[in-house]
């Protein structure tokens, strides 16, 4: 993106929507700058496959400049990314993908994860849940997203994100003690 201009890198966001949603190149790809790295680590975190989640990202970014025109409000664009985002998941789970129920690869997640243990232990924790109850746990802790916004973007019923949540939590919680209690054997 080292075309951008100075000026739109350094302008509040509703601007450069507003640019991108007439047509302006430079502007949408000041916008994927921006939120790139967050989109892809909400599907990374929803799928647990790097590769596949990279595609969806940029599955997710086609679609935006696709519609960015219909956006109606600027200040509304991150929700209508986070929603886009969702939806975009939500299509693959739906696809008949032989990939849906693969598990990634070892050395991709240590390659793209260099951050802790614990972090891969808990993408591994989540590749555990089913794929509605992944969505809910990561839209509700990764995004701090309410039950009802929650279901307001699954069109799942409140309750239904509700239990998706607290069994998935008490899941992950149980999975994440054993390493906790590992982790405080090996450090003896």
């Amino acid at each position: 993106m080292a075309d951008t201009p100075p000026a739109l890198t350094a302008s509040p966001e509703p601007l450069v929507v507003a640019l991108a949603r007439t047509g302006d190149r430079a502007a949408f790809a000041e916008l994927v700058r921006r939120r790139q790295s967050w989109v892809r680590t909400l599907m990374r975190r929803c799928c647990g496959d790097v590769t596949l989640a990279d595609d969806l990202a940029q599955q997710v970014f086609l679609r935006a400049w696709q519609d960015i025109g219909a956006l109606k409000n600027p200040k509304g664009f991150a929700t209508w990314l986070r929603t886009l985002t969702i939806n975009v998941w939500r299509q693959q789970l739906r696809k008949n993908d032989v990939l849906r129920n693969a598990q990634p690869e070892e050395d991709t997640l240590h390659a793209t994860r260099p951050d802790s243990g614990l972090a891969l232990d808990l993408d591994r924790a989540l590749a555990t849940l089913g794929s509605q109850s992944r969505l809910c746990v990561v839209l509700s802790y990764h995004e701090g997203m309410s039950h009802g916004e929650i279901a307001a973007a699954t069109g799942m019923p409140v309750g239904t994100v509700k239990s998706h949540i607290r069994r998935s939590t008490q899941q992950l919680q149980q999975q994440l003690s054993a390493y906790d209690q590992r982790l405080g054997q090996d450090e003896k």
